[in-house]
């Protein structure tokens, strides 16, 4: 049995995911210091520029993130992938992958759109179960 493709896009997602765990760590240790990052970090550092920019990028991902493994989740139980799933799929991976370094290199416009196209995405694999 081969895995449909909208599947191995939502495992994709993930791995977008988890470099955006490891990409904004590294940013904030590099910031707040190994030795704060080991301790019981009792006391708030703050992180600002990249590392801030890549913690905002991972929040908004979180955010969308679920939506996106439950929709495609439901239609492939549901038996309603095609072409709306597919497409709705590769756009949403492909806009995440590109908005996590539009983000960290903060440019504005762009990064809304980017992410606007994701949320297309989304919706096309949502509109998809109830068609």
């Amino acid at each position: 049995m081969t895995m449909a493709i909208e599947l191995k896009l939502l495992a994709v997602a993930v791995l977008i995911g988890l470099v955006q765990i490891l990409w904004g760590a590294a940013a904030a240790r590099r910031q707040q210091g190994l030795t704060w990052a080991a301790g019981p970090r009792d006391e708030v550092r703050p992180i600002d520029g990249v590392a801030a920019r890549l913690d905002r990028a991972l929040r908004n991902f979180l955010e969308t993130f679920p939506l996106f493994a439950v929709a495609v989740i439901v239609a492939y139980l549901g038996g309603k992938l095609g072409d709306l799933t597919l497409w709705g799929s590769i756009t949403y991976v492909v806009a995440r992958a590109l908005y996590v370094p539009i983000y960290a290199a903060g440019i504005p416009m762009v990064r809304s759109l980017v992410w606007f196209a994701a949320m297309i995405g989304l919706g096309m694999v949502v509109a998809a179960i109830f068609l």
